[in-house]
């Protein structure tokens, strides 16, 4: 499958160390003096190390890759005391990885590991997902799947509140294994759509989980497809609503999912949607 990972210039990396103390999960390793992916089992692909590299020797890129696995992460830092095992639950906590997060502490209950876990203030889990380590802000993962509401002041009352529950939302830039991913509903936009409909948020996108793309525009079709794919088999989304414009070239929108879920092991609901160029329900439907 594909999925964003590190990627190391081994011609930039100095050796200086400073990204293995960033990779908790142990996945890379000082090795001939330099820094190394060991395995990509453990990679999570959250770019944490990133910032702890100087020389600016580690980026992130998506490829086939070996599934991330949790489970196995926990086994493999365990055995190197609680302070790593902490460090790695802080930072899936502060990526918003709740599955991930609960899988760490299910593997502590279950195998019967104590450690002191207050400083994780594990009640705030769903409400703080706000990390500092990536090089690259706007493709940074956040999942805020709080009331907005709560927040608005009083000045801001008459506003119509954003129902977004995550961040990123371009296909290209999105993880399908994310955790917002997990069990959710789907909503696949064409990216004019929410320019076109007025009330969007409300409408279509309210307890849902958002990508957008255009099939005239961007390219890699093949990777949408597989993105998409893994979301259907891995993430294990219940519904995929596609929402398209009525001007033919988004068309092709809704041919990618038909092909995801062609491609796919499991069988999933897909919606039709289209919208006229002045904001218009056209046409909803199952198909």
């Amino acid at each position: 499958m594909k999925r964003t990972i590190i990627k190391i210039d081994e011609d930039l990396c100095n050796g200086c160390g400073q990204c293995i103390t960033g990779c908790h999960e142990g996945a890379l390793q000082l090795i001939d003096g330099k820094a190394r992916m060991i395995s990509e089992l453990f990679c999570d692909g959250l770019g944490a190390c990133i910032g702890d590299c100087p020389e600016g020797a580690i980026e992130l890129e998506e490829r086939e890759a070996e599934a991330y696995d949790e489970i196995a992460v926990m086994e493999r830092i365990s055995l190197k005391g609680g302070d790593t095992v902490l460090a790695h639950l802080k930072h899936l906590k502060e990526h918003g990885e709740t599955a991930y997060f609960n899988q760490g502490l299910e593997y502590l209950k279950n195998n019967n590991i104590n450690i002191n876990l207050t400083t994780l203030n594990i009640k705030q889990m769903n409400s703080e997902h706000q990390h500092k380590g990536c090089a690259c802000p706007g493709s940074e993962a956040k999942d805020f799947r709080t009331p907005v509401a709560e927040n608005m002041n009083t000045n801001q009352a008459t506003d119509v509140a954003s129902e977004l529950r995550q961040w990123p939302v371009q296909l290209h830039l999105l993880n399908p294994m994310a955790g917002y991913f997990k069990n959710a509903d789907v909503v696949l936009a064409a990216d004019c759509v929410a320019f076109s409909f007025g009330n969007f948020h409300n409408h279509f996108l309210k307890g849902k989980t958002l990508a957008i793309a255009c099939p005239k525009l961007d390219t890699g079709k093949e990777i949408y497809i597989e993105k998409l794919s893994a979301m259907i088999d891995e993430s294990k989304i219940n519904t995929l609503s596609v929402i398209m414009m009525e001007v033919p070239c988004c068309g092709g929108l809704l041919q990618i999912a038909k092909m995801a879920v062609d491609a796919s092991a499991r069988k999933i609901p897909v919606k039709s949607i289209v919208v006229s160029i002045q904001g218009e329900i056209i046409s909803e439907n199952w198909v």
